[in-house]
């Protein structure tokens, strides 16, 4: 196993981390029961995951619960990671950033987690309708409270989130460690703004979906439907991406996977370990199978014509104002050339647009 540190904290983590919605049979995702979580649980700490990942939406706490169980005797082992934000009942203010809700929150994931503290505490999504202070200083009091260690955001905005930091950086509050954002093969949207926000913050990527739902798998045939009990069959093609596009995509990987001897799984998630800023990738899987598969990932080195061959179907272009930021900034300023001349030994990341013809 591979590791690294969270984000900016110094933890070190697995760069492979072990998911859990499939823990519980409250989301028609894995209906996994006590004794198949506690196989999958010591099976991944026997391959060297240290790091695990919840959240208490999952099957509605019953993910929590079943976790819990099969890390008696061993949780002070591991890195525990688990979220707060989304709906828990009927009740509406059992939902939401609020103070109310994320006090709550922490007691009742400590309870089915059988733990006293959460390593990293994450807000599961942005709220516009709590006020963002409230948020952060609920946050900063539960590591005062030592109820949390670090903690961290999922599924905002780059500019959400630089606003969350900034008023984090003024109000001398404790600052989010980690993002958990969807990050694939299918899905580079986050390289517009994320990847250089979080460099510039030193703030690690955690993430979710790696494979979009399975479908970087290439078990789902293009025209046909998904066979019974795949994901896709049981829950829909939760992650958004061009279909089209997407099984051109898979084709290459494909491709890459054959080279090597390996799943095109593999591949994909190999690809994201490669990427910038990246503290670990989660996994989840029903059967170990597939687990040990998606963790044998860690291990696999592809080479420059992988790289390229993924990159150039995948790439998803690079849209206004970053095109015009780069340009500026690399290509026209000299001075990044003068004092990070190893940066630019190959051209640069970018490609100075001045001089280009239009061929039609």
């Amino acid at each position: 196993m591979v590791y690294r540190k969270l984000g900016n904290s110094g933890l070190i983590v697995s760069a492979v981390a072990l998911g859990t919605m499939q823990f519980g049979g409250k989301m028609n995702v894995g209906n996994l029961g006590q004794k198949a979580t506690d196989e999958m649980v010591k099976f991944a700490l026997d391959q060297g995951i240290n790091f695990i990942d919840t959240a208490d939406v999952y099957s509605l706490g019953e993910s929590e619960t079943l976790l819990g169980n099969s890390l008696k005797g061993i949780r002070e082992e591991i890195v525990l990671a688990t979220k707060v934000r989304l709906p828990m009942s009927d009740n509406f203010n059992r939902s939401g950033s609020t103070r109310v809700n994320i006090m709550r929150g922490i007691e009742s994931s400590l309870k089915r987690l059988q733990t006293d503290y959460i390593d990293l505490y994450q807000v599961h999504g942005w709220d516009s309708n709590t006020p963002l202070e409230e948020t952060l200083r609920t946050l900063n009091d539960l590591v005062r409270q030592g109820k949390v260690r670090y903690i961290g955001l999922s599924n905002y905005l780059a500019w959400q989130a630089a606003t969350a930091v900034g008023m984090q950086e003024r109000l001398n509050l404790e600052k989010f460690a980690t993002a958990q954002l969807y990050y694939s093969l299918v899905g580079r949207g986050l390289e517009t703004d994320w990847l250089s926000f979080v460099e510039y913050h030193n703030m690690g990527i955690l993430v979710w979906s790696p494979l979009a739902g399975g479908f970087l798998s290439g078990k789902y045939e293009k025209g046909k439907k998904p066979q019974s009990g795949t994901r896709f069959s049981e829950a829909g093609q939760f992650v958004k991406f061009d279909k089209e596009r997407g099984y051109h995509i898979v084709d290459t990987v494909k491709k890459v996977a054959e080279r090597h001897g390996v799943s095109p799984a593999r591949v994909s998630i190999a690809w994201l370990l490669s990427r910038p800023m990246i503290s670990s990738v989660i996994i989840a899987g029903r059967k170990i199978e597939h687990v040990k598969d998606n963790i044998e990932a860690a291990n696999l080195k592809l080479t420059e014509e992988d790289f390229a061959q993924l990159d150039e179907v995948s790439n998803p272009g690079t849209p206004y104002p970053k095109w015009m930021v780069l340009q500026l900034d690399q290509a026209e300023d000299p001075r990044p050339k003068i004092l990070e001349p190893e940066r630019f030994k190959d051209g640069g990341s970018w490609k100075d647009l001045r001089g280009t013809t239009w061929n039609g």
